[in-house]
């Protein structure tokens, strides 16, 4: 399939410029190559938050700079225009061209979002990539947020995070019974089915809520991110590993009104760029996470410590569970389940012999 096949496709809704074959892109003529464009990005991050909304910000200049001008984005953070967790609907009425945040959020308008970020004891950032692009993912997620008036696209990664922070420790299963946690997406749902209380709130919120007992546990990201929001500070116990979020894809979202104004060169912009700031942003989470664990450790006396193997065995058979029936659900949730599924049995057999083997090795 050639490029231009499939951005044309795109234009038009349908679902599949991951896999595409390189091919020249047509250049714009006329009117279409003196055309401006202007958009705005609103997100659900706090305006230049470490790693995430800097990661915006990082899109929008290169959309910009690639473009030489030509398509110019405005990054607003939550709360500048609209709620977090109202980012979606304004994308997708048009209030704003673009959006950046993670699809668990939409779980309560489209019961497949959370499957395009992450799935508990699903894929590593590398899987995760793997399938989106060569497994049939991207198609699916475009399918599901075309009838949104959505354009999705790969812009992040955050790679393995941890478990979450506990103002008590968690020792059995008993101790999970009644505690009122921020987790959203499916880590959530999971956790609920052991007892947990889950709560859905932006992260811009967490500190609040932890320090003043609004919620007993949080998950947010990992340590360069939980670092900067002060988390440390609302609670003492750190615990690991994130079985919930093994590798959560951060997303960017464009107006399919606006998506089909752009010429063909100024639509490969807008994927290449997105497609280079997940690269840029898995990079540095990786990089950052390991300092700022170490400072959380050696300069504010954090307590880290692994969730207990019946915690952990309890939560996949949950997981598992969720999956099974995610596959009887209605049609396109059981065909993202089921690709999921498929693609996780084939990744778990090849990192077998590969980078689980030589991790072990390595720590050997």
């Amino acid at each position: 399939m050639q490029r231009r096949e499939v951005l044309v496709g795109l234009a038009g809704g349908a679902a599949a410029l991951a896999g595409c074959k390189p091919g020249a892109v047509a250049q714009p003529d006329g009117a279409a190559a003196s055309a401006r464009f202007e958009w705005r990005m609103y997100t659900t991050w706090p305006k230049n938050f470490p790693g995430l909304g800097t990661g915006a910000e990082r899109l929008a200049e290169r959309i910009s700079q690639m473009s030489a001008g030509r398509l110019k984005v405005t990054v607003y953070g939550a709360g500048e225009r609209v709620p977090a967790l109202e980012v979606f609907d304004a994308v997708s009425r048009g209030s704003a061209q673009m959006g950046h945040g993670a699809a668990y959020y939409w779980k309560g308008k489209l019961a497949s979002a959370p499957l395009f970020c992450t799935v508990p004891f699903g894929f590593t950032a590398q899987e995760q990539n793997a399938w989106l692009y060569y497994g049939g993912g991207m198609a699916l997620w475009r399918e599901a947020y075309e009838r949104f008036n959505l354009m999705p696209f790969d812009a992040g990664n955050t790679g393995t995070q941890m478990a979450g922070w506990f103002n008590k420790p968690i020792d059995t299963l008993d101790d999970l019974k009644g505690l009122k946690m921020r987790v959203p997406g499916l880590g959530g749902e999971i956790l609920s089915k052991l007892g947990v209380v889950p709560v859905n709130i932006p992260g811009g919120e967490l500190f609040t809520a932890l320090s003043t007992g609004t919620i007993d546990a949080a998950e947010f990201v990992g340590p360069y991110n939980d670092l900067a929001f002060g988390l440390h500070r609302a609670a003492r116990y750190y615990y690991y590993p994130g079985w919930h979020e093994p590798g959560a894809t951060l997303e960017a979202f464009v107006n399919l009104d606006a998506w089909k104004a752009l010429p063909e060169d100024l639509q490969v912009i807008v994927q290449t760029a997105c497609e280079a700031t997940s690269h840029t942003m898995l990079a540095e989470m990786t990089a950052r996470n390991n300092r700022a664990l170490t400072t959380l450790v050696t300069e504010h006396g954090v307590d880290v410590r692994p969730l207990p193997n019946d915690i952990l065995a309890a939560l996949k058979v949950e997981s598992e569970q969720y999956l099974a029936e995610a596959a009887k659900a209605e049609p396109l949730m059981a065909r993202v389940a089921e690709s999921i599924s498929q693609f996780r049995d084939e990744m778990i057999r090849g990192t077998a012999i590969a980078e689980h083997a030589f991790l072990n090795a390595r720590s050997a």
